[in-house]
């Protein structure tokens, strides 16, 4: 079973990595669902096209678009 080191590092079982198809060097995104976390294998190229087809809103500025988000 995995342990938490000081660092707050863990090492993921092989087994699992090679089930995921995670290798060393691989960029992981960890989500948090209650007391659960869960880690999924970035793949490049998965966001391509997903913004295709939305139109910018060009009656809003870039400042207005920002309010109440960062503060």
């Amino acid at each position: 079973m995995p342990k938490v080191s000081a660092k707050r590092q863990i090492t993921l079982p092989i087994s699992g990595c090679d089930a995921l198809g995670i290798n060393p060097g691989d960029d992981v995104e960890i989500l948090r669902y209650g007391n659960q976390f869960n880690i999924i294998k970035k793949e490049q190229g998965s966001a391509a096209g997903i913004l295709k087809g939305l139109k910018a809103n060009k009656g809003v500025s870039d400042e207005e678009s920002r309010q109440g988000h960062f503060g």
